[in-house]
């Protein structure tokens, strides 16, 4: 089983490679490629200056306790363990630092991901619930600063979301919201309800990272083209032009539509984003499958028939079921106040991964 260390090998690596790729004459005559490289790059920095370190300070260590094994002066073996001891005490906090960054697995240190909120069971009150959800995760993302981009979306006549697909960018933003994948659940009377009862309804939601262009490269013969009218609730045409967009991508069958601008050109474009990050996180699962391993984390498929979470209105409570986390502000939490929820997912996937460092 690979552990944190080969995931910072990984990226430390990857890491000197853009440090070449950004001085090849190549990629810098190349704007696109050099604006990637660029925003990987920094992506990357924190973590790879941290590790580098990291790697120092143990390559110091391994030396004091040579020196100290071959003293013999007791003053000086003394002197060798002293320093050692400091170094040790700095490697653990750095260490700490690491699984921080780390947290989330290879795509942690993305600063862009796509999520697809859908509605499930429950009729209107399940899209009534996935708005909740989109509004929740809205207001987190303003919180923390991130931009996000509502790419394509499905509204019920009352005000719902039968899905919605959006984009967030900005520091942490994948490591935060990876832990969101999966079902969702929620209990409550429904707006719809006269005599009171709890009803419950679910949404699912996905999230993925959102690769670089080079990462993934979809040529336009790699996919199938459809154009359609966009509609809006109840499926009454929103305009006559076919400025909707569905596309079909041949070797995955995975499809991917996109309506919300009014330009042919915008929908292709958001719908090509949405797309590659499908694809991406389809041979990210699959080279998974073929390692016939399971990670130590939480993070892994974002399998959406996971039931991850039940939202329990009128107890006030939200529970979460990997961690078998119980908190009883959820309206704190569904107004946008997430914060408790990812830095206890995030605490107990560090945990798993505490034991990962190696002398």
């Amino acid at each position: 089983m690979s552990t944190i260390r080969d995931t910072l090998e990984e990226k430390l690596a990857r890491f000197k490679q853009l440090e070449l790729d950004m001085s090849d004459p190549e990629v810098l005559a190349d704007g696109a490629r050099m604006s990637a490289a660029a925003r990987e790059h920094g992506g990357l920095a924190k973590v790879a200056g941290k590790y580098r370190e990291f790697k120092k300070l143990t390559d110091e260590i391994h030396g004091c306790e040579e020196m100290a094994e071959a003293a013999d002066d007791p003053e000086e073996r003394e002197m060798a363990e002293a320093e050692m001891e400091g170094l040790r005490k700095r490697r653990e906090e750095l260490w700490e630092d690491l699984l921080s960054l780390t947290v989330g697995g290879e795509d942690s240190h993305r600063t862009r991901c796509v999520m697809e909120i859908r509605a499930g069971t429950g009729g209107d009150e399940a899209a009534l619930f996935a708005r909740d959800l989109f509004e929740m995760y809205r207001h987190y993302a303003e919180t923390k600063g991130w931009k996000t981009e509502i790419l394509d979306h499905s509204a019920t006549e009352m005000g719902g979301f039968k899905d919605i697909t959006l984009t967030l960018e900005g520091e942490n933003v994948y490591r935060d919201l990876a832990y969101e994948s999966g079902g969702h659940r929620v209990q409550r009377v429904p707006e719809t309800e006269t005599q009171g009862r709890i009803h419950t309804s679910a949404a699912t939601v996905a999230v993925m990272p959102e690769p670089e262009d080079v990462e993934v490269n979809i040529k336009p013969d790699d996919y199938r083209v459809d154009k359609f009218c966009a509609s809006g609730p109840g499926g009454q045409h929103v305009n006559k032009t076919e400025s909707a967009i569905r596309l079909t991508h041949h070797e995955t069958g995975i499809v991917v539509q996109c309506q919300d601008e009014k330009s042919q050109h915008k929908n292709l474009a958001r719908a090509l984003r949405v797309l590659k990050a499908r694809v991406y996180e389809k041979k990210r699962e699959e080279e998974d499958a073929k390692l016939a391993e399971k990670r130590k984390g939480l993070i892994g498929s974002g399998d959406r028939s996971q039931r991850i979470r039940t939202y329990n209105f009128p107890q006030n409570r939200l529970t979460d079921h990997r961690i078998n986390l119980t908190l009883y502000k959820l309206d704190q939490i569904i107004a946008g106040d997430l914060s408790p929820v990812t830095e206890a997912m995030i605490e107990y996937d560090r945990d798993q991964l505490r034991g990962d460092m190696i002398d």
